[in-house]
């Protein structure tokens, strides 16, 4: 199968698909493509790229360790931003979130810790919370 980008006289694009370059030409002389907005069977081709396989990497093509690794420095870069600019709150992360949350507390960026209940009740109270991503190991642990 060929796809062709296809225009009329009347400017409408569209696509056609042929099982062939030589079967595009054969309907098209004996007039059977016809533009599906108007009608028109003055069509002609458009210039475009080919379809070519293989030409992009993907996620799939990073191997697994520099995956990883692309992931840790990212993590460490977001819990870099995050302690740089937010308010450390330690053990009262719970009771700031929510106050904040209810306008009883200024709104800003804050981080600490929270036990898996108290951020379980936040989470049913509709409280936006997210965890902050682990530190990154360090070169020493790596090995």
């Amino acid at each position: 199968m060929i796809r062709y980008a296809l225009s009329c006289d009347h400017g409408h694009d569209f696509e056609g698909w042929f099982g062939s370059s030589s079967d595009y030409d054969d309907q098209q002389g004996r007039g059977l493509v016809a533009c599906p907005v108007c009608d028109s069977q003055a069509v002609r081709k458009q210039i475009m790229a080919p379809a070519v396989t293989g030409t992009r990497r993907t996620v799939r093509d990073v191997e697994p360790a520099r995956m990883q690794a692309m992931m840790m420095e990212a993590a460490g870069r977001i819990r870099a931003h995050v302690e740089a600019n937010f308010d450390d709150v330690g053990d009262s992360f719970a009771n700031e979130a929510r106050a904040i949350h209810e306008g009883r507390s200024e709104e800003r960026g804050i981080y600490g810790q929270a036990t898996p209940a108290e951020v379980r009740d936040l989470v049913e109270d509709g409280v936006p919370v997210a965890p902050l991503p682990p530190e990154p190991p360090k070169k020493a642990e790596l090995n």
